[in-house]
């Protein structure tokens, strides 16, 4: 799993995933409603990304932070249940994530 102290960690992956998409930094910038600044700083070790700017991105690549954080070998432990779940929420608005928590705990 991915250290989310390691600031070069995190942004490495992120790079690795950008580049696997052919974007530019501006691209993926654009693609998750960040500056690119913000990216250039998580580069240039600056700053460190928060869990919502995190998630922004990869909600741009349509993967979870859970998907970002772990080692494919990891990933793979997940049941393909799990993996639709955490795609699935992915997708949902922060809102719609409250929701979801609300009724879920209610059950």
């Amino acid at each position: 799993m991915l250290d989310l102290l390691n600031n070069k960690e995190i942004y490495d992956k992120v790079d690795r995933l950008r580049l696997k998409k052919g974007w530019t930094i501006y691209e993926l910038a654009k693609k998750a409603g960040i500056s690119v600044q913000t990216l250039y700083n998580w580069r240039n070790r600056l700053s460190s990304p928060s869990l919502s700017l995190l998630d922004a991105v990869c909600f741009a690549f349509n993967i979870t932070v859970i998907d970002f954080l772990l080692d494919e070998d990891e990933l793979l432990t997940l049941t393909e249940e799990q993996k639709e779940l955490m795609r699935l929420w992915n997708t949902l608005s922060s809102e719609q994530k409250k929701s979801i928590l609300s009724l879920m705990k209610s059950m």
